[in-house]
């Protein structure tokens, strides 16, 4: 099964280091049975792209939480695609999460097919919708859309083996 777990881009850098992503349990995102049932016209590509937007709403959270803490992180989602078999898969109930999973062991950096990380131009609009989410999280529907607005940029795919470079 294909899961796109989020990430930032010191996290990629440690995965790396370490060669996989962890520890377990790691929440991702991917194709489930109510996130089929749900978006019931789509063909599985369009299902993928809306698992990696999720993944990609999460990485802004670890964005924001990773400045929280302090860290100087640069403002751009990572998400990455690992390829895990359907039994390492636990897969929930709740219809507000469709696409959310979980993964009860770490994942080899060999498991990973593909990096998505946001241009350099998304750089402003990931920044402004960092900022944004505290009031966004409260109801201020003016800082939804600037966090709905960092979506508008799609994310870059990247190959295995251009990791270093992004990390590096």
């Amino acid at each position: 099964m294909r899961v796109y777990l989020p990430c930032t881009l010191p996290a990629l850098a440690r995965v790396v280091t370490v060669g996989e992503l962890g520890p377990a349990p790691l929440t991702g995102y991917a194709v489930t049975p109510a996130l089929t049932e749900w978006y019931a016209s789509g063909d599985t590509e369009e299902l993928e792209y809306v698992a990696l937007t999720e993944a990609a709403r999460a990485s802004l959270r670890m964005l924001a939480a990773d400045r929280a803490d302090g860290l100087d992180v640069a403002a751009r989602r990572v998400v990455v695609a690992v390829d895990v078999p359907d039994g390492d898969v636990s897969v929930g109930a709740d219809l507000e999460e469709r696409a959310r999973v979980r993964l009860a062991a770490a994942v080899p950096l060999t498991e990973v097919a593909a990096v998505h990380v946001d241009d350099l131009s998304a750089v402003a609009d990931t920044e402004a919708a960092i900022a944004a989410l505290p009031a966004a999280d409260r109801g201020d529907d003016d800082a939804r859309f600037v966090v709905d607005g960092a979506e508008a940029n799609d994310l870059l795919w990247y190959a295995t083996q251009e990791i270093p470079d992004l990390v590096g």
